[in-house]
């Protein structure tokens, strides 16, 4: 279970983008956020993720608070959610092959022998051809890119996914694709997921329930 708890976030001195908000994901539950650009949707997911820290409110996992928060969270809790974001080559390192990018979880956790077999299966699965692994991230699509990307939120078998504007910038095929990988995994592991976006559609087909973002935050 993840909770988040009257959560306040921004960056630095700017009025916070994110206001007294409470949002729950329960094991094993597909929730989409949906609200309109700007709104703090991705503050939120980062926070959700462990990746950026609250001015005010409390995240709690399985009912004990987090105090950590990037680096500093429990190395459990950190690979314990997978995340995906909206830009892709904003989120991959330009100089690592779609390998490495792929593999470096592994390989930040200690586990380089089992990086090799891994990559191969998850290229798989998520559609990239062998013959891209070795290319960077400037020699491919933003389609190819966003695939290795969710490769890479997937290989350490996270107990949650957050996906955030996952799909906003790929066409309707790849978009389909890369929801049916999310899915087949989730059916496979349990896995929990917060899809945020601002799509109702998709967000409608994709998840077992939708909130809006107004319902959330309460500031």
């Amino acid at each position: 279970m993840l909770e988040l708890h009257g959560i306040t976030a921004g960056y630095g001195r700017r009025d916070p983008v994110v206001r007294d908000a409470h949002l729950a994901l329960r094991p094993g539950e597909a929730l989409g956020l949906l609200g309109p650009s700007g709104c703090g949707k991705s503050t939120l997911a980062r926070v959700a993720a462990l990746l950026h820290r609250p001015d005010r409110g409390t995240v709690a996992v399985d009912g004990r608070a987090v105090t950590g928060f990037r680096y500093r969270a429990p190395r459990a809790l950190r690979i314990a959610t997978g995340v995906v974001f909206q830009q892709p080559r904003l989120s991959a390192d330009p100089r690592l092959s779609l390998r490495d990018l792929v593999a470096e979880p592994l390989r930040a956790t200690g586990r380089r022998k089992e990086a090799d077999a891994a990559v191969e299966a998850l290229a798989d699965r998520v559609g990239l051809g062998a013959d891209l692994l070795g290319r960077r991230p400037h020699e491919v699509s933003d389609g190819q890119l966003q695939r290795a990307c969710l490769a890479r939120a997937l290989v350490l078998r996270p107990r949650r996914l957050v996906c955030d504007e996952m799909t906003a910038m790929l066409d309707a095929s790849t978009t389909a694709a890369l929801v049916g990988v999310v899915e087949e995994y989730r059916r496979e592991t349990g896995a929990a997921l917060l899809a945020v976006g601002h799509d109702p559609v998709l967000l409608g087909r994709w998840c077992d329930r939708t909130v809006n973002w107004s319902e959330i935050e309460r500031g």
